[in-house]
């Protein structure tokens, strides 16, 4: 299980963090089995034959661009006149003969292996994740020599796949820009081929080109950050300054140009007292994390109260939600989902197992805590109504 220490580990923990996290590329060799119990071409199989993925969900890429969906599926219409197209193997298998590589968006929403790892990662660099399963045969490049908007964390599963890594030629470009970056020239500045159980990291902005050229199917897993920039920052910022009725105001377009003046300046004069306060990031770190939904999950069949039965189990679904304790009281709050709550003492050792992110059951979070099943499942009742934690099954 790639959980938040896991991923710490791998990655290289506060060194990665003070020297490769958002600056340079990184190549971590593993074992040959060290991902395969995320994914498999079983999985991939499975994937395929079961779930109605339209594209792009499900799509097949050659030279940079989509290959036609008419060209490995056809269109089926349900009775209800609902339709949704149907993957033909046969057509599916010719079109990678020829090149295409097939990607599976979001596998981690569909694949609990990758979803637990997704919030692993996630719960160690504190920003959402999604992870796009990435299966190519040939030499021809499945999306040309490009860049991403995002950082990503490739762990190669099968085969081999080379990577050819130009860098930037634009600092921290986005996804909302103002200019488009340069198609980078000359030489790439690393050549490298990521086999079994290999980890690449890569800042967002960096071109690059992939192929698999080693003479082995290749799979891989991309796991994609979501970026956190100033801009985003300042969102937030502004967002917190509705409260200040100078923000609240009209904009006096109408008005003199000493009145327009005036204006603007009480709006710097805001956002520059918003910003001397040196907590400001820390506050919006807190709020991103607190209100992000993380991955709802039903709690099905108990729609209503959690039973007292200890073997049934449970899990936060919000990866990062802030638990903290009042030094004076020793009462805790959990805030995950937008919601706070404030649970006495005696339930701090169950919300601290629950909050490093495995299932636990309700036997187990009662016999540590010293509590009763029944208070465990009031407590775990309170927590599925707000949407931060599921009943599931233990071997999640």
């Amino acid at each position: 299980m790639f959980d938040a220490p896991s991923w710490a580990e791998r990655l290289g923990g506060d060194t990665f963090l003070a020297q490769s996290c958002f600056r340079s590329h990184l190549v971590i060799r593993g074992k040959p089995d060290d991902f395969t119990h995320l994914v498999s071409w079983a999985t991939l199989n499975q994937v395929v034959a079961t779930h109605r993925l339209e594209p792009p969900r499900l799509r097949l890429s050659r030279g940079g661009e989509m290959v036609p969906l008419h060209r490995y599926a056809v269109p089926v219409t349900t009775r209800r006149s609902v339709v949704w197209h149907r993957i033909q193997p046969a057509e599916l298998h010719a079109r990678i003969r020829e090149g295409a590589s097939l990607v599976i968006d979001a596998i981690d929403e569909i694949h609990p292996p990758v979803t637990a790892a997704a919030e692993g990662l996630e719960r160690f660099l504190r920003t959402p994740v999604q992870v796009n399963a990435y299966a190519s045969w040939t030499a021809t490049e499945g999306f040309g020599t490009h860049w991403d908007d995002h950082d990503v964390v490739v762990c190669q599963v099968e085969g081999a796949k080379r990577w050819r890594i130009y860098g930037p030629t634009r600092p921290a470009p986005t996804w909302r820009d103002t200019q488009t970056p340069d198609v980078p020239e000359g030489e790439p500045l690393a050549d490298i081929v990521l086999g079994p159980g290999d980890l690449l990291y890569l800042p967002r902005g960096w071109w690059h080109a992939v192929t698999a050229d080693q003479g082995t199917p290749s799979l891989h897993l991309t796991f994609g950050l979501t970026t956190q920039t100033g801009a985003d920052l300042m969102n937030w910022v502004v967002d917190q300054l509705r409260d200040d009725i100078r923000f609240r105001t009209d904009v006096p377009r109408f008005g003199t140009p000493a009145d327009q003046a005036a204006y603007v300046t009480a709006l710097r004069d805001a956002v520059t007292a918003a910003l001397d306060d040196p907590a400001v990031t820390d506050r919006w770190a807190r709020s991103l994390d607190t209100t992000h939904h993380g991955r709802p999950t039903a709690s099905l069949p108990h729609v209503d109260q959690v039973p007292a039965r200890p073997e049934l189990a449970v899990r936060l679904t919000c990866p990062r939600a802030r638990l903290d304790q009042d030094p004076e009281t020793g009462a805790w709050s959990l805030a995950a989902a937008g919601t706070v709550w404030d649970f006495a003492a005696p339930a701090g050792p169950a919300l601290q197992r629950l909050h490093d992110g495995r299932p636990a059951t309700l036997g187990e979070l009662a016999h540590l805590a010293d509590l009763t099943v029944a208070d465990i499942a009031e407590l775990t009742t309170v927590l599925v109504r707000g949407q931060a934690a599921a009943v599931t099954g233990a071997d999640w």
